[in-house]
């Protein structure tokens, strides 16, 4: 530990001046909130391999743009006259910073000043950086690695605290400004919200987890033996939802926040930057017009069409591992940043669920509110069905997705691949008045209440079982039944804008995307703050 000041500073006037012995306190307090826990603790925490809270955010943040805030921030000890003595910094550090040249809010904790946890901070240190976040109107970044609370902090205040914090803006930030979680170690209650209460959130494998209460408190309540990891790590959250994305590393989780930022403005009134033009809008991959096998019980691989219809190397996939059955992310259409869905037929047949159902919502309120125009490329069977589904309230989140979607303020088009059937087939898209339910279809979409397969199967039953050859019988109704659905019918009617060959979609939605982002750029204007 750094030696404290003596009470009676002794300073070299000739260079310090008047004010020599209070800019000597100030250095002081400055290079003891520096200190952070201590070479020991700064030690221990590097030996455990993981960077320490102010060389995370130097790995975040563009080279020398941190400018740190309350700096000096602690809690102080004086003499019994009054003189100061030694300051002992806070858990809390924040500052503004540049990621990539864009300004940001950054808050971290410092695990090696008592596990992070809120007996050892100023909890209104935090709370300002957040305000300041909303109040600036720029994205902010939390690097989280906190244990939370202590029963400590009862003995330090002499008495309860009601839990909450009255003047954090933890909802209201949501609305305004790019918000980012980043999971760097255990992260229990506080801490947790923390990560979750963001548009995009990312925990470190083996290394971060997420949880209400730790180990220690799952063992009081439920008398429970359990790894922090098996009860809230990374393998856990890639099932639950509750964390978008995994890490492999510190690295990995900090270039994709850099990356996820890069799609967004800087605050919901702002519009986000259009990326570089080096895709040709007119490329057109020969492989696509066999993307779709004509035997609609075999699979295709929907992210290999993503990427061949967006911007080379553009695609930024958020959580890929849950709800899967429908594919969320963000990229670029000639440079214009774009959110994406797309269906999975790999998981569920790509069925909506609950948690497939989650995710579409959460991401449609993200791009709306951000100003990202949605691309939904759609192979949508309907909902899951069946005695679990119906336990897990599927239709419920169908319900959500369309209270979300018909609220919907940006530009969106969908591209139907194959199947858009009941329910769940109709949420490819807004299309109440005002809404424009903007569509086209590949020439191997089909649509309706159900499939074809299963309705012949209920329609037909007795004519196909009293048949000579069942089989047969039932392969020719659904032969007779898919020639009246085609797609070609649909747009004869103008039920659907237009059936387009599959090699001209990525130039079709490049046309468009200029468009609707001029469109998207004339709704926003005049909206509140």
């Amino acid at each position: 530990m750094n030696s404290p000041l003596p009470p009676h500073p002794v300073t070299d006037a000739a260079n310090d001046g008047e004010w020599a012995a209070e800019l000597q306190e100030l250095a002081y307090r400055r290079k003891r909130g520096a200190s952070m826990g201590g070479p020991e603790a700064l030690a221990k925490h590097a030996a455990r391999g993981r960077l320490n809270a102010r060389e995370r955010i130097a790995a975040l943040l563009d080279a020398n743009s941190f400018r740190e805030l309350a700096r000096i921030a602690g809690k102080g000890s004086y003499d019994k006259e009054g003189h100061f003595k030694d300051v002992a910094p806070v858990n809390a550090i924040i500052g503004t910073g540049r990621v990539e040249g864009r300004k940001v809010m950054l808050s971290a904790d410092d695990y090696t000043l008592r596990a992070g946890s809120s007996e050892a901070t100023i909890s209104d240190k935090w709370v300002y950086a957040e305000r300041m976040a909303l109040d600036l109107r720029m994205p902010l970044v939390r690097l989280v690695d906190t244990a939370g609370g202590s029963v400590k902090l009862l003995e330090q205040q002499g008495s309860s605290k009601i839990p909450g914090y009255s003047t954090w803006p933890v909802v209201d930030l949501l609305k305004h400004v790019p918000v980012v979680g980043v999971a760097l170690g255990a992260c229990a209650g506080l801490g947790a919200i923390k990560v979750l209460m963001s548009h995009f959130s990312v925990m470190v494998r083996d290394q971060a987890q997420v949880f209400a209460g730790g180990p220690p408190v799952v063992k009081q309540a439920y008398g429970i033996d359990i790894d922090k990891n098996d009860l809230g790590g990374w393998k856990v959250h890639r099932r639950s939802a509750l964390v978008h994305n995994e890490a492999q590393d510190e690295a990995d989780a900090f270039e994709q926040v850099r990356r996820f930022l890069s799609y967004l403005p800087r605050n919901a009134r702002r519009v986000a930057e259009r990326g570089p033009r080096e895709d040709d809008p007119g490329r057109a991959d020969d492989w696509l017009k066999n993307a779709i096998p004509r035997d609609r019980r075999k699979l295709f691989d929907p992210r290999k069409i993503v990427a061949s219809l967006f911007d080379t190397g553009t695609i930024f996939e958020i959580g890929r591992h849950q709800g899967g059955s429908v594919i969320t992310a963000l990229a670029r259409l000639d440079g214009y940043p774009v959110g994406v869905m797309c269906s999975d037929p790999r998981v569920a047949g790509g069925a909506m669920t609950t948690k497939s159902a989650w995710k579409i919502e959460r991401h449609v309120k993200m791009c709306d509110t951000f100003g990202l125009p949605i691309v939904n490329l759609v192979d949508q069977p309907g909902n899951a069905t069946g005695p679990e589904a119906e336990l897990d309230a599927t239709l419920l989140g169908a319900v959500r997705v369309l209270t979300t979607i018909e609220d919907v303020q940006v530009p969106w088009m969908s591209v139907i691949l194959r199947r858009a059937f009941g329910l769940a087939g109709g949420l490819h898209a807004p299309k109440y008045f005002p809404a424009l339910n903007h569509r086209v279809a590949w020439p191997s979409a089909r649509w309706g209440s159900i499939p074809v397969e299963g309705g012949v199967k209920a329609a037909h039953r007795q004519e196909i079982e009293g048949a000579e050859d069942p089989a047969a019988r039932q392969a020719e109704l659904e032969a007779y039944y898919n020639r009246i659905g085609s797609p070609f019918r649909t747009a004869e009617k103008f039920g659907i804008l237009d059936i387009i060959d599959p090699r001209e979609t990525r130039a079709f939605l490049c046309d468009w995307i200029e468009d609707a982002w001029e469109a998207m750029l004339a709704r926003r204007v005049g909206r509140a703050v």
